[in-house]
């Protein structure tokens, strides 16, 4: 470095959660109020967004699914190129960003490369979906375990390896992100390999929106239940006992409808 660069600034990779402000952590506020350079991907609410300071560099990234997006190469040397700069970057992704948000490429990266990085995490959808709509992720007795997993390759085809473990379980609760255009064939492997087809199940568009919706089902008719919903924005499944639990209206509370519930606040 010359003796007048201006020092390597730093990076934070920071959850968003899944959509509104007041779901923010405490430290992920801070890191936007304070950021120079923001790299944030498609699902952040433009309320979220507005909390950046005056003047902050701000640069829209994409990642979103079956959408064209930014290349995770070019990300990681935009935030490289500022960071050296001596910018306070903040990359600002969806959920949290340990879970399905490649955040161990991109600390990898620009470690590598000498930037210093700071992980601040966030609240992930199964978490939002469950409080919203009143509903435990584990319970004695019911569900002893959660596993959260992606049914989801990067090219977009169905993941091949890990249903048997995620089927044989019936105390496990399944949290499927990035499931929506493979739920039919998601649900049939999970059934084929032994999760019961009546087991409750439930997906759950743009969690911790005031607007969500959560359609409650059976894991057999989940994919009918879901075509027939048609949602539009962000859907995760959740599968297993608990999922009998939520907050419905009486009319929605038959698994064998297809029902819609709107949240008001």
């Amino acid at each position: 470095m010359a003796p007048h660069d201006p020092p390597t600034g730093r990076v934070q990779l920071v959850g968003a959660g899944p959509g509104p402000a007041d779901l923010l952590t405490v430290r992920a506020l801070r890191a936007v109020q304070g950021a120079q350079a923001l790299l944030y991907d498609a699902l952040i609410a433009a309320e979220v967004l507005d909390l950046a300071p005056p003047g902050c560099i701000r640069i829209q990234t994409g990642k979103r699914a079956g959408r064209a997006s930014m290349k995770q190469q070019t990300i990681n040397r935009l935030m490289l190129r500022l960071a050296r700069r001596g910018l306070k970057v903040v990359r600002l992704k969806g959920g949290d960003p340990s879970v399905f948000g490649r955040v161990g490429e991109e600390r990898a990266f620009l470690n590598a490369h000498g930037v210093e990085t700071e992980i601040v995490p966030g609240v992930t959808a199964a978490s939002a979906a469950a409080a919203q709509f009143g509903f435990p992720l584990t319970h004695r007795d019911a569900a002893r375990r959660l596993l959260i997993a992606t049914a989801t390759v990067s090219s977009g085809d169905l993941t091949e390896g890990g249903w048997a473990g995620a089927a044989a379980d019936p105390e496990t609760t399944l949290a499927l992100y990035m499931g929506r255009d493979q739920v039919d064939a998601a649900a049939d492997r999970l059934i084929r390999h032994g999760r019961a087809p009546a087991t409750p199940a439930i997906a759950i568009e743009n969690a911790g929106y005031p607007h969500a919706k959560a359609y409650p089902t059976t894991l057999a008719r989940l994919a009918s239940t879901l075509a027939a919903a048609a949602p539009t924005g962000p859907v995760i499944l959740l599968i297993g006992k608990v999922c009998a639990q939520a907050t419905l209206p009486a009319a929605d509370a038959a698994p064998h409808a297809a029902p819609t519930m709107a949240v008001a606040r």
